[in-house]
């Protein structure tokens, strides 16, 4: 190559990055105007010492997650001497909780912005009028009682299958699909009922992968725990365990030694996660994550697209690299669910595809998790993508790139390798 060459694919180069530059412009304008945890150490630890104050509770007790567990606040007194809420909003909070049970623990209270009446926060853990008010939707829209074949399992596919462990939660999100189950008592699956659900995958040998949630799999005991994964990882034919929890954002002061090294027994184990907005990424939040990271075990984000939340191509952008630089990685987008009293979450599918459109091409690939709508009826996941394959033909594709170019691509025939190879 000669120097007028380099010269000529040099200045190619100059403008595709100028051209690149302005593509993600808008979004460098906009994310330091999003809110976030991290930026939020202030405000949310003198909040803390508001809670602390009031329980008459030290920093012990504080970093204690059976404390914060016993501590939750589920009364609206204990809640307005925390954070600020109208006459309107009291009133709705007391007339949503005679019908849905609602509870908050001390951690994640800390993290609602007084200062903005619609906090991302504060939308996902506190009860408002239009839970009651729109009566619109299921009670089990994943037909989770269809999905049932023995003791406390749901098994919608071949070779994976959920035990619902518990019915506890460290926060009960207003968001949550299993709301029916939430009842007015905390109830742990019996053992007699898991060795059921033991049992039937010890005697379904294409069972591979277990996925054990509930509710929130770490409200259970340190015991119970390792009893249930010994009794899991003893089967040959299970590959792998996964935990469904969102105590990393609600309570992380979970995450303790003695968990670590429970879990550290049975690899390989995953832990998938709930994170929905850049406000609940936390030193605290952050320092769980860590830790088990630090403990070899993987873990995974399942945000829910909800609206008034992260229904925003910007926010949910800055909350997977966010999550990132925690070393969760984003796995799924969950279209929300039609579940009774949770319709005002409910986005447009055109929310979720638009927002899938703006990660491909615009950040890296691990920053990009799959956009899922559940199938009515407990059918299973359905992955919905922006359309980049425009036209099919015998011989050539038409498709469009990240950016917006369509371009012809050969679509060869497939010879057997044998004959290939003649």
């Amino acid at each position: 190559m000669n120097h007028t060459d380099t010269t000529n694919s040099r200045q190619i180069s100059i403008d595709r990055a100028k051209h690149l530059k302005l593509t993600i412009q808008d979004y460098l304008e906009i994310k330091d105007l999003i809110p976030k945890g991290l930026s939020r150490q202030v405000e949310i630890e003198a909040k803390k010492q508001k809670i602390l104050s009031h329980f008459g509770a030290t920093e012990d007790n504080w970093n204690d997650w059976q404390w914060q567990l016993s501590n939750r606040i589920s009364d609206v007194d204990t809640l307005t001497k925390i954070i600020k809420l109208d006459d309107k909003e009291i009133e709705d909070i007391k007339k949503v909780g005679q019908e849905f049970r609602w509870s908050v623990s001390p951690y994640y209270t800390t993290l609602i912005d007084d200062n903005n009446k619609y906090c991302p926060i504060k939308l996902m853990a506190i009860p408002h009028g239009y839970e009651i008010a729109n009566t619109k939707g299921d009670t089990d829209p994943m037909a989770e009682e269809f999905t049932n074949p023995a003791g406390s399992i749901t098994r919608r596919y071949p070779d994976r299958l959920i035990i619902n462990v518990t019915n506890e939660c460290a926060m009960y999100c207003r968001h949550c699909q299993r709301r029916r189950n939430i009842g007015t008592n905390d109830l742990h699956t019996s053992r007699e009922v898991l060795q059921e659900s033991i049992d039937y995958i010890r005697d379904n040998p294409e069972i591979r992968d277990v996925l054990i949630t509930g509710g929130d799999a770490l409200t259970l005991s340190n015991s119970m725990l390792d009893w249930l994964l010994g009794e899991l990882h003893a089967i040959p034919s299970v590959d792998y365990i996964r935990l469904g929890s969102r105590t990393l954002v609600t309570m992380p002061q979970r995450i303790t030694d003695k968990l670590i090294n429970i879990l550290k027994k049975y690899p390989p184990i995953f832990i998938n996660t709930h994170f929905n907005h850049p406000m609940e990424i936390t030193e605290e939040s952050k320092a769980a994550c860590d830790r088990l990271s630090n403990a070899g075990i993987p873990l995974g984000n399942q945000a829910v697209l909800l609206n008034g939340i992260n229904n925003n191509k910007f926010v949910m952008r800055l909350l997977n690299h966010e999550l990132l630089k925690c070393r969760v990685r984003p796995y799924y987008i969950f279209h929300a669910k039609h579940v009774i009293g949770t319709s005002h979450f409910n986005t447009s599918v055109d929310d979720g595809i638009e927002i899938m459109e703006y990660l491909r091409g615009y950040t890296s690939g691990m920053a990009i998790p799959t956009y899922i709508i559940n199938a009515p009826g407990g059918k299973g996941k359905t992955p919905i993508l922006p359309q980049y394959l425009i036209s099919r033909g015998s011989h050539s594709i038409k498709i469009r790139t990240w950016d917006g170019e369509v371009i012809d691509y050969p679509n060869h025939p497939t010879i057997p390798i044998e004959e290939t190879l003649k």
